[in-house]
This record gives C-alpha cells, sequence and structure tokens, in this order.
C-alpha cells in the first residue's frame, strides 16, 4: 500500500507505465483528477511515440499514415487528462481553451504551464474528486 504525506497527497509518483495505462485506460474521462506525474508521464509517451513514428517515416510512406492514424487517435486522451489536470489544482477544464484564443494564450500559456508544472494539486478533496492515489485502479 502506498504511504500518503502529512499533506493529503501520494508521497511516491505514478510510475512511467502506471501512468500511460492510466492515461490510455481513461481515455474519455473528463472527470477527475490527474497527478503531475501521470500528465507529464504519458505526455512523455506520446513524445517518444511521435519521435519513433517520425524516425519509420523515413522507411517506408505507410508508417507515415499509420503515425497520423495514431497521433490522432491520442489527441482525446491527451485532452482528457489536461483537464482532470487542471481539476488536480482546482481550476476548472474550460480553462484549456485559454490557450486558443489569440492574443490571450501569450499570457494564457504561461499560466497553463504553470498550471501544469509546477502547481501542486489541492491537498484535500476538491469539486473535481477526491486527492489521486498514482496508483491503478
Amino acid at each position: 500500500m502506498m504511504e500518503e504525506s502529512h499533506m493529503g497527497r501520494p508521497a511516491e509518483m505514478m510510475s512511467f507505465m502506471d501512468a500511460v495505462k492510466s492515461g490510455l485506460g481513461r481515455w474519455n474521462d473528463f472527470s477527475g483528477r490527474s497527478s503531475r506525474s501521470e500528465y507529464w508521464f504519458l505526455y512523455l509517451f506520446g513524445r517518444v511515440f511521435q519521435i519513433g513514428g517520425f524516425a519509420l517515416m523515413f522507411i517506408s510512406e505507410y508508417f507515415g499514415f499509420v503515425l497520423l492514424i495514431g497521433l490522432l487517435m491520442l489527441i482525446v486522451p491527451f485532452m482528457a487528462v489536461s483537464v482532470r489536470r487542471l481539476h488536480d489544482v482546482g481550476q476548472s477544464g474550460w480553462m484549456l481553451l485559454i490557450g486558443i484564443i489569440p492574443i490571450v494564450n501569450l499570457v494564457g500559456g504561461f499560466v497553463l504551464l504553470y498550471w501544469f508544472i509546477f502547481a501542486a494539486g489541492e491537498e484535500q478533496a476538491n469539486r473535481f474528486g477526491p486527492v489521486p492515489t498514482n496508483m491503478l485502479e
């Protein structure tokens, strides 16, 4: 069993494989919360997939089509884990839209980056759900 810190947050971060399984397993779940480790390990998985796919494109045009389909299939899971990460810091998932508004996204993009990178999740259950356990359910 995983120990919790004195503040209610999990004492350990989620492993890479658990984060990928959780992120892809909850691909259409826009409710609840996700920890920083789950968000960033899924992001890392996406980048590794993208780089590997581009490397395979040089072998065959067929792999380029497979890469495109794979990247399109990752859009919804990435949006879902981003919304859940915003929920973890106490923000609405709608805040993700500030990244697409012209001019506003200059400042809003940095605000989103702060929430994704530096902001620790809330230490207790919030309106979006309980504190993430960093364990597969």
